[in-house]
């Protein structure tokens, strides 16, 4: 059952849409990511659950309560922002206990709440000290320990670990998955990081201008996105447009412009009437011109241009049925202007609307 629902909901700024009859729920202690490009809306249906802003039009239920006009200090919601805002002239312990003073918790209460959730993200001992003697991970720590202190019914996270370099990123991205699944707690993450959202979340929901294309567990997203869009985003950055479909029990044949190509079915395709087929560059082989070629599923190509990544080489390779981009480790690369045989595996493409 939902925690939340949000329900036709509509924002514009400056008669521009930027939610145009949304909907999404979220269960009770689920982590639920928010993906996608900068001005899909993510942020703004973040801010609208946090209630820093009001929607033009549509719902917001929490368990089953209108919130849409709740002002945001009437909702105990937690929410951690990106740049940390983390008082400098305060201690940690009197930065975590701002918000228990200000609903006039008892002093022993504090102390005992702040103590607890200082353990719970790792930072027992450091109460005395201030926010500049901190690392950026460490400041992040005292901000989701705020966000904690008030125990609040959902958790909310604005694109948190983009101040922090690549290591410290994915040592915080572990640490709060520990912490909310430790407490339980129902969290909206928004992040613009594919790698961030997908290792740390029940659901992604991936936006693109101010809808939801696809609300899914994170490897059902990667195997099978509904959507080119979709697609596209999470790295399938090869597409063919085929001419023509037939469905059997067990595959799905295609052709387009005389070659034939053939894939294999299974549930999740069972309801998928495109006609447009993806496949990410590290699924793609290639094989030299001239070594026996099994022609379904395969094209001629001509390496059009040939970029070393360090663990693989990464090809353009133009064919007639347009440029493919293909990822491929070998110790003696392919040179420009070579042919070759690019094929597609029958279990790797996947079929999208």
């Amino acid at each position: 059952m939902a925690l939340f629902t949000l329900q036709d909901i509509s924002v514009a700024y400056n008669k521009q849409n930027i939610l145009k009859d949304f909907n999404l729920e979220i269960e009770n202690g689920k982590l639920v990511s928010l993906l996608g490009p900068s001005g899909c809306g993510k942020t703004t249906t973040l801010r609208l659950i946090a209630g820093f802003l009001q929607a033009n039009s549509g719902k917001f239920l929490f368990k089953d309560k209108d919130y849409t006009k709740v002002p945001v200090n009437k909702r105990n919601f937690g929410f951690v922002f990106q740049n940390y805002a983390l008082f400098p002239h305060l201690s940690i312990f009197d930065n975590i206990a701002f918000g228990l003073r200000l609903r006039k918790v008892s002093k022993g209460e504090i102390e005992k709440r702040v103590m607890n959730v200082l353990e719970i993200v790792g930072l027992k001992g450091f109460e005395k000290r201030f926010p500049k003697e901190l690392s950026g991970g460490q400041k992040q720590r005292v901000a989701i320990a705020r966000a904690l202190v008030i125990e609040p019914d959902i958790l909310l996270f604005d694109e948190p670990l983009s101040n922090l370099d690549a290591n410290l990123r994915v040592n915080m991205r572990v640490e709060i998955r520990r912490i909310q699944q430790e407490l339980g707690i129902t969290t909206v993450y928004v992040s613009h990081d594919q790698e961030e959202c997908f290792s740390i979340s029940d659901q992604v929901a991936i936006m693109n201008k101010g809808i939801i294309e696809q609300l899914d567990e994170p490897t059902s997203i990667y195997k099978y996105p509904k959507t080119r869009f979709v697609a596209d985003f999470i790295g399938f950055k090869n597409f063919i447009e085929f001419d023509e479909r037939k469905d059997f029990e067990d595959r799905i044949e295609l052709s387009k412009s005389s070659h034939f190509f053939t894939i294999e079915k299974d549930s999740q395709m069972e309801n998928k009437t495109g006609k447009t087929g993806a496949i990410r560059p590290d699924y793609l082989l290639l094989r030299e011109k001239g070594d026996n070629p099994e022609m379904k599923n395969s094209v001629l190509g001509r390496i059009k241009i040939s970029t070393y990544l360090g663990r693989s080489f990464q090809y353009v390779v133009e064919t007639s049925l347009g440029d493919f981009t293909v990822n491929k480790e070998m110790i003696e690369p392919y040179y420009a202007g070579q042919e070759v045989i690019l094929e597609i595996p029958k279990d790797q493409m996947v079929l999208v609307d």
